[in-house]
């Protein structure tokens, strides 16, 4: 047998016997009465205050060396803390080091410069890809013991950095921009702070990537193109970030980069809504990771879960794991708890609850697309409220297409080619997925699943959901899809649940208020959909079976 042959074999057998599927489930270490134990910091009480180093907190007086002075002497001292005082501080790039607790007095703003050149091209890295880019404001490298915390505000100055569409401005906003300098693309709907990163979005593929073929100069070139993410902790152990706000960021908000045992708390990430590639939080290829009592409000993804792409990602073979989420909130964003669409590396065991997401596009987003490979399992979902999503409120879809979730004005959307490919390490697998408890007020949808024809998501497990939404249940290419105690309240019944495709639908009370199609079932891959505790008088019709699809693939007990 072949290389692909037998990988097709492995991943078919991950999903092809739900028994054993949920056994393996059974066996996993972690639940909602057992999280994982994340390590916590400590530092010595010492204080370095960055005043001592010479900085002045004038507005103007660049301060990076004192503040990097400070932290290189609190460091060769055993530890202990850098204090930011009240002011407004102008600064490069800072780096933190082990036993360093950065902190900021309350009033105090440290505002990274808006001048390019004290950002050095440095070699990075984008989602397990080598790549240059602009060094990170604020950045660690094989750091142990280290924190951000206090009640401050780190702004990245990343509207110096960002291009803009047009299509999430006002008028006036755009006028406004392009009065203010910079270059237009050549359709006029994209603006650009300067001719490097316009130059940039033009080179197709990855103009990053670190290759023998591209000099210093290539590099230079289009500098301004490679917008550094604000903090970017890569191989630290024990990090802290408390209290803070982090702000304006030119990319990603903040990206913890393989660290170990990282605690998130009392933060607020911010960005404007229209920010690109503006997430909160991406916590990529980490290990024993919390995040609670925190606020995102930001331009893409809020609080996401990553590991690297397609074949960098899988080569680097780190999941995301052991992760909790509580109490946190998140307002504007594509998606409040997201995991991808970078996941080839993996994510498992994490525990997200008791969050709230206000007109986030989308509630609960999990998304891929062939060519990742990676597997994502045990997650565990539960007491989540949403209200005045604009799109879906669960979502899974193994068709990620690389565009905003809410269409803006102008965009032309297909619906993506339904083919049956080989399956290889490039084919993604989601299965063992646990919500309980989620409440939604306002969706245009309420629940979304497709998976791939040749690779379905397994074993989704939705219970005690209640969702008022435009468009109620749509399942494709699923196996082994629970939905129990579901309330749907649904302007647009017309169905209440498509299913295309699927095998192992569960459907036990389910609840709505009125529809003129009870099921839609199409495909000829369609078996053993139940249903149990539905009401069916109040829908004018109960099924129709289009594109192949057998009455008998349906179940409706009374």
């Amino acid at each position: 047998m072949d290389k692909k042959k037998i990988v097709a074999s492995i991943f078919a057998l991950l999903i092809a016997v739900p028994t054993i599927v949920s056994a393996q489930t059974a066996k996993k270490p972690y639940s909602f009465n057992n999280l994982p134990v994340i390590a916590k910091t400590s530092f010595k009480k010492d204080t370095f205050n960055i005043v001592n180093y010479g900085a002045k907190s004038d507005g103007i007086t660049l301060v990076t060396k004192n503040i990097n002075d400070a932290i290189t002497a609190c460091n060769k001292k055993g530890g202990g803390v850098v204090l930011i005082p009240k002011g407004l501080w102008i600064t490069g790039p800072i780096e933190l080091k082990s036993n360093v607790n950065l902190h900021l007095q309350k009033n105090a703003m440290l505002q990274f410069t808006r001048d390019f050149n004290q950002y050095p091209l440095v070699k990075s890295n984008w989602e397990g890809l080598p790549q240059m880019r602009n060094q990170s404001p604020l950045w660690a490298t094989n750091q142990t013991n280290i924190a951000v915390t206090g009640y401050g505000i780190i702004d990245g100055g990343g509207d110096a950095w960002r291009m803009v569409k047009k299509s999430k401005l006002t008028e006036t906003q755009w006028k406004t921009l392009v009065a203010s300098g910079g270059v237009l693309s050549e359709d006029k709907k994209t603006w650009y702070p300067s001719q490097k990163s316009l130059e940039g979005s033009k080179i197709k593929g990855n103009p990053g990537e670190i290759k023998a073929d591209k000099d210093a100069a290539y590099y230079e070139s289009l500098k301004d193109f490679f917008r550094p993410n604000l903090l970017v902790f890569t191989s630290c152990k024990k990090v802290l970030l408390e209290g803070v706000t982090f702000q304006n960021s030119a990319a990603w908000n903040i990206h913890p980069l393989m660290c170990e045992d990282l605690t998130v708390r009392n933060v607020y990430a911010k960005n404007p809504w229209y920010a690109q590639n503006g997430d909160g939080i991406d916590i990529e290829s980490c290990k024993n990771v919390l995040i609670e009592n925190s606020t995102f409000d930001v331009g893409d993804d809020g609080i996401c879960i990553k590991s690297g792409r397609d074949a960098w990602g899988r080569k680097r073979a780190m999941p995301t794991e052991n992760v909790i989420i509580r109490n946190s909130t998140v307002y504007h964003a594509h998606g409040g708890f997201v995991i991808g669409s970078e996941m080839s590396g993996g994510a498992k065991n994490i525990f997200v609850s008791d969050c709230t997401f206000i007109g986030t596009d989308i509630g609960l987003r999990f998304k891929t697309t062939r060519g990742r490979g990676g597997v994502v399992e045990n997650i565990h979902i539960k007491n989540i409220n949403m209200m005045d999503i604009p799109g879906e409120a669960i979502l899974f879809d193994m068709y990620y297409a690389a565009v905003d979730p809410i269409a803006l004005v102008g965009d032309q959307r297909e619906a993506p080619k339904v083919e049956m490919l080989p399956v290889t390490e490039e084919t993604p697998v989601f299965k063992d997925f646990f919500i309980d408890n989620v409440v939604c007020d306002g969706a245009d949808k309420a629940i979304f699943v497709r998976g791939l024809p040749e690779m379905s998501i397994a074993n989704i497990n939705l219970s005690n959901i209640n969702i008022k939404a435009a468009k109620g249940i749509d399942i494709q290419e699923g196996k082994t899809i629970n939905l129990t105690n579901i309330k749907l309240t649904i302007e647009h019944g017309n169905p209440l649940i498509n299913i295309q495709n699927a095998n192992g639908v569960n459907l036990k009370n389910i609840s709505y208020n009125s529809a003129d199609l009870l099921f839609r079932i199409s495909g000829d891959r369609n078996s053993n959909i139940k249903t149990t505790g539905l009401d069916v008088s109040k829908a004018q019709k109960q099924a129709e079976f289009l594109n192949g699809a057998q009455e008998k693939s349906l179940q409706i007990a009374k």
